[in-house]
């Protein structure tokens, strides 16, 4: 994993859903990200494609990762295929729905 892809994790780290109150990592909505020069490219998911949160979730990602020294762009792309189900969910976020 690079440095780049590295820090988009960490950062994506602190990018919380609000109707979920896990981060968009821990619940299993990042599917890739990979470094392209000063790009990041990312693929995500939504709970449901009807997601209300959905438009505010791609944005706060975007802003969370041009923040990054090094970027200049994210390529964000939104995808159903496959599906978000509550498996995608890491260990760290089941402990923390648990509390």
């Amino acid at each position: 994993m690079t440095d780049m892809v590295e820090a988009a994790r960490r950062a994506l780290g602190e990018v919380l859903d609000p109707e979920a109150g896990l981060s968009v990592i821990d619940l299993g909505l990042i599917y890739a990200i990979e470094a392209r020069g000063t790009t990041l490219g990312v693929t995500m998911t939504f709970t449901t494609e009807a997601c209300p949160v959905g438009p505010m979730l791609a944005g706060a990602v975007e802003r969370a990762l041009i923040a990054l020294p090094g970027v200049e762009s994210v390529d964000l792309r939104v995808t159903f295929d496959p599906p978000w189900t509550p498996e995608r969910i890491s260990e760290a976020g089941r402990a923390l729905l648990a509390r």
